[in-house]
């Protein structure tokens, strides 16, 4: 039997913050699974990778034992809701549920920071598209998630933000729907990825798709 995962985070609402971020994720996908991993300056960056071929991201000040394991969503939140205290045990660890790869920590140059308000207003508008198009599964259409609806240039880069992306900020409550007057996202990529980080968190996904192995 593994050793749980354990976390420990001393700030009562860094454990909220964390709290919410995997409340959402788990409203999103009941059995999803969220990768927590250490970074630099004592700092836990918590990832989960959303329905919409998105990945969400959230750091907050703290630690987790092992330094890089995946467990289960449902357990983190009980045991965020439950414990109330800085030391967590978060379960068994589930890395081999975990099959999205991560973006690199360094070489991100900076594109622009869109106004808040615009990104939340296309999400509204993509919702509502959604309701109006939904395919036979129960979901948007793959042509509505992959629509390009903003682009950002700057540092050479040029990068086209496609509805999934909003989608998934949305889902994940990283946009409200009353964004304060001059609130403003952060545009970032690199050759392979790009990111957008909001007040509540961030999404993370690969500019082009991979290309398969050939055996």
């Amino acid at each position: 039997m593994p050793e749980p995962v354990r976390i420990e985070i001393p700030e009562r609402a860094e454990r909220e913050t964390l709290g919410a971020f995997v409340a959402r994720a788990v409203r999103l996908e009941t059995e999803g699974v969220v990768r927590l991993r250490n970074r630099e300056g004592g700092l836990v960056e918590a990832w989960f990778a959303t329905p919409f071929d998105v990945l969400a991201t959230r750091t907050v000040a703290g630690t987790v034992e092992p330094g890089d394991a995946t467990v289960s969503g449902n357990e983190l939140l009980a045991a965020l809701a439950v414990v109330g205290g800085p030391h967590l045990d978060a379960g068994p660890p589930r890395d081999l549920l975990w099959r999205a790869p991560l973006p690199p920590q360094q070489g991100w140059s900076a594109l622009d920071t869109p106004p808040a308000s615009v990104l939340a207003e296309l999400a509204e508008k993509g919702v509502e598209l959604a309701k109006a198009n939904t395919g036979p599964t129960g979901n948007p259409p793959a042509s509505l998630l992959d629509q390009s609806v903003l682009t950002v240039e700057g540092s050479g880069l040029r990068v086209e933000i496609p509805m999934r992306a909003l989608f998934a900020m949305s889902g994940m409550g990283f946009l409200d729907r009353e964004v304060p007057d001059g609130e403003r996202v952060k545009v970032t990529a690199t050759d392979a990825w790009m990111r957008v980080d909001a007040r509540f968190g961030a999404i993370v996904r690969r500019r082009h798709a991979q290309l398969p192995l050939l055996l």
